[in-house]
């Protein structure tokens, strides 16, 4: 199965992600797909590979990757390696745009889990974070992309400490976690 992890920006999906990698290391079943990114890699950003625009075109192009999405000006790729992994059984988790959840759901079976918190908080850390100014901090609350509604939803509520958000996402990644449209 593909577990597709989605929320808005500052929500606090790659720290939480980070977590539940951790505690998980080791675990055969379970893999978290490492994203492609046309954005510097930077200490203490998210663990990406670096890619410019040109190898990016080029490796989607060549059919290089499984998922990939343009979003905030940059291009996002994930390999198609991890095909083999859901094939064989497993279970691979990747955090994606909700933009590409209606095109993957109708050629995967697909597990959504959107980790979200309250929007004063979203602004906070969208903040602190110190990537953008109060006004694309705004566009960036603003922005609403739904989910299909065939596609059930596991919502995450990262309203509380990181190591309650972990908890959460981990329930929502199990296997045998629940497939209704839930909140946790």
């Amino acid at each position: 199965m593909l577990v597709l992890v989605v929320g808005p920006s500052g929500a606090g999906k790659d720290t939480l992600l980070d977590r539940v990698r951790d505690r998980l290391a080791g675990a055969r079943h379970i893999r978290f797909a490492r994203r492609e990114i046309t954005r510097p890699a930077t200490p203490g950003g998210e663990d990406h590979f670096e890619i410019d625009m040109a190898r990016f075109v080029r490796t989607r192009d060549a059919g290089g990757y499984a998922l990939w999405w343009e979003a905030h000006g940059l291009a996002y790729g994930i390999g198609v390696d991890i095909l083999a992994d859901i094939a064989s059984g497993g279970t691979v988790v990747a955090s994606v745009s909700r933009a590409i959840v209606p095109d993957v759901a109708s050629r995967l079976a697909v597990r959504v889990v959107e980790i979200t918190a309250p929007a004063e908080m979203l602004a906070k850390r969208l903040a602190h974070r110190g990537r953008e100014g109060a006004e694309d901090i705004a566009k960036r609350l603003q922005r609403q992309v739904g989910l299909p509604a065939h596609v059930p939803c596991i919502t995450v509520l990262n309203d509380s400490t990181i190591e309650i958000g972990a908890q959460r996402l981990l329930a929502a990644i199990a296997p045998g976690a629940p497939t209704d449209a839930i909140t946790l």
